[in-house]
């Protein structure tokens, strides 16, 4: 165990997430537990882990006068915020299982999980939260309590206002007794197919899981995490709130994703956990100022990236010592030192999970001087399996097995998992349990995987998103459209050819690189129709010739359909996790994709 981990809480002292808590206010009570912007002082303010604890006895003497008894539902779909803490932790003391909610979820599917899980509490933020939820609040017949945090004037006799439902004050009761083994929350996973399933974890899950990352991914008191990916995220929840609690490290709550780069400039973290979508966006920001300016300012900024690179191969004992370090002062005075400021400067450690990070991002940021370290894990596995160490970095993977975990290799070189981190099954689905976990413990994740001597695991497909083409070829499509996005004309894509002689592509268009594109072949970028126009097409399939060179000849895309509107949560394409719905786009896009195919 590293030295952080020596001042840690154990699972040992915690038992519950809530005695986690409770240890954590009588260890540290007056240290920054959380910070938040207050917009009412348009200011940021904190609660200490003490005055925490006050927030939550308000909370706890709220639900103990709904009479509810243990083990029963109560959900919470707030942005991420003090409140979220303060709920959860209320629920947790009295033996309640949480089921949290994305907030950009469709009505639809909130009314399916709020019945599936039988929620009898469900906390919301919004008066046009709870607008959308009305037109599903009748199909939710288990609820008998709304709380908004906003003010409400609805006729609902359900809801309530946080300012009526909660004490003004109130003394923290003693906590239920919980075993440790005991359902502390149900997460429903978003499913690209098919309905969510609601994955059961106990205490001794998620406590196992975040204490055991403190070997992989140390974290002190002195930390200062800044988050944004949602609580509702078993990723963010797990690393960037009970790790927190189990550490004692100090939690800033961002605005916003649209307002990410003012709070990093005034909050100043020193770890961020994100998806790959997050520094996505900011590497496809980085290469549009690239070709907007001058040449030599593009060749100064991947020097940059190529002298940093190998100064981190060296750092990590990979690489040797070269001449052109020399340099690095000067590019780092140039180049490096203003995207470390940009994201406020002090950041020691970045974390990305959730999804596969391409190489060619890592390469920038790492040699840039950030530290992003690429994990992998599953909500089902609560949710960490592996991951990179600062001293042990292989950009390309997703790191080692953490602590206590096993990994093998099944059928297809399907990654199989087997440790306490392990859920305890899927909620009122045994059949998908049995699918799911066999008879000796060990999960099957569904990824195709290699791992190397070191233990490195690299993650190299999806064992059901093969496809098969007329001809027999195979085609891992998720490597083949992460390669296609490298080109900054794509901001979204998905390619087809299963069963088919040839591959096609479906294609979202950034739209000031479609602009540019759409001006120099002299067509009109603001009308529909010049994404159809066969030019355009020619002149897309060559870029994405170009991005797919490293590939067998068989990888190639014959058609492409462009597209301007991005693929959303709120058009039903993308998950509330921004993972694609496959089958999604294929229904949507049916008719057009059938004539991609014509007369073939």
């Amino acid at each position: 165990m590293n030295e952080n981990t020596h001042s840690a809480i154990t699972p040992q002292q915690a038992i519950t997430l809530h005695g986690l808590f409770l240890e954590r206010v009588k260890r540290t009570p007056d240290t920054l537990a959380y910070r938040y912007f207050d917009t009412a002082s348009n200011a940021w303010n904190s609660f200490t882990w003490r005055e925490a604890q006050a927030q939550v006895a308000r909370w706890q003497a709220a639900l103990l006068r709904e009479n509810l008894t243990m083990g029963d539902r109560v959900a919470v779909m707030l942005r991420n915020c003090p409140q979220w803490i303060f709920f959860d932790q209320a629920a947790l003391s009295l033996g309640l299982v949480v089921v949290p909610l994305y907030t950009v979820d469709r009505p639809d599917n909130v009314a399916y999980i709020v019945n599936d899980a039988q929620v009898k509490v469900l906390l919301f933020e919004t008066q046009e939260q709870w607008q959308e939820l009305s037109s599903v609040r009748s199909q939710m017949t288990t609820v008998q309590r709304f709380v908004s945090l906003d003010e409400t004037n609805s006729s609902e006799l359900r809801l309530q206002s946080a300012s009526k439902w909660l004490s003004l004050s109130a003394q923290l009761q003693a906590s239920v007794p919980v075993d440790s083994n005991q359902l502390t929350t149900i997460v429903y996973t978003s499913g690209t197919t098919g309905k969510p399933k609601g994955v059961m974890l106990s205490h001794a899950n998620i406590l196992s899981n975040a204490y055991a990352c403190l070997d992989t991914f140390p974290v002190s008191q002195q930390d200062l995490f800044l988050s944004f990916l949602p609580l509702s995220h078993a990723f963010e929840r797990t690393l960037g709130y009970y790790l927190t609690v189990m550490t004692g490290a100090t939690v800033a709550f961002a605005r916003s994703i649209a307002l990410l780069s003012e709070d990093l400039q005034a909050i100043k973290p020193t770890v961020l956990i994100s998806v790959p979508r997050i520094y996505e966006r900011i590497y496809a920001a980085i290469n549009q100022k690239l070709n907007e300016g001058s040449p030599l300012r593009k060749k100064l900024f991947y020097l940059a990236v190529e002298v940093g690179w190998a100064r981190f191969l060296y750092q990590q004992g990979r690489g040797s010592w070269q001449f052109s370090f020399l340099l690095w002062p000067l590019l780092n005075l140039l180049v490096a030192r203003k995207l470390m400021q940009r994201l406020g400067g002090r950041l020691r450690s970045a974390v990305s999970g959730g999804a596969a990070l391409a190489p060619e991002i890592s390469r920038v940021f790492v040699g840039l001087g950030l530290p992003i370290v690429q994990g992998y894990g599953l909500t089902e596995t609560s949710p960490v399996i592996s991951g990179n160490h600062l001293n042990n970095n292989f950009p390309e993977s997703v790191g080692q097995v953490i602590t206590g975990v096993q990994v093998r290799l099944g059928e297809h070189d399907a990654l199989l998992v087997k440790g306490p981190n392990v859920m305890m099954g899927y909620w009122n689905n045994s059949q998908a349990t049995q699918a799911m976990i066999d008879a000796e413990g060990w999960l099957n994740t569904g990824d195709i995987a290699r791992i190397s001597e070191s233990g490195h695991i690299t993650i190299t497909g999806r064992v059901k998103e093969i496809i098969v083409m007329s001809n027999g070829e195979k085609l891992p499509p998720a490597d083949i459209e992460m390669a296609i996005t490298r080109d900054a004309l794509f901001e979204q894509v998905i390619v087809l050819g299963e069963a088919r002689s040839y591959m096609v592509a479906v294609a979202v268009v950034n739209p000031i690189v479609w602009q540019q594109l759409a001006q120099t072949l002299g067509v009109r970028h603001d009308m529909p129709e010049s994404l159809r126009d066969t030019r355009v097409e020619q002149q897309a399939l060559q870029r994405i010739a170009a991005q797919l060179k490293e590939f067998p000849g068989y990888a190639k895309i014959h058609r492409v359909l462009l597209q301007s509107e991005p693929w959303t949560v709120e058009n039903g394409i993308l998950t509330p996790t921004l993972k694609m719905k496959r089958n999604r786009v294929v229904e949507h896009f049916a008719e057009d994709i059938a004539k991609l195919y014509e007369g073939h």
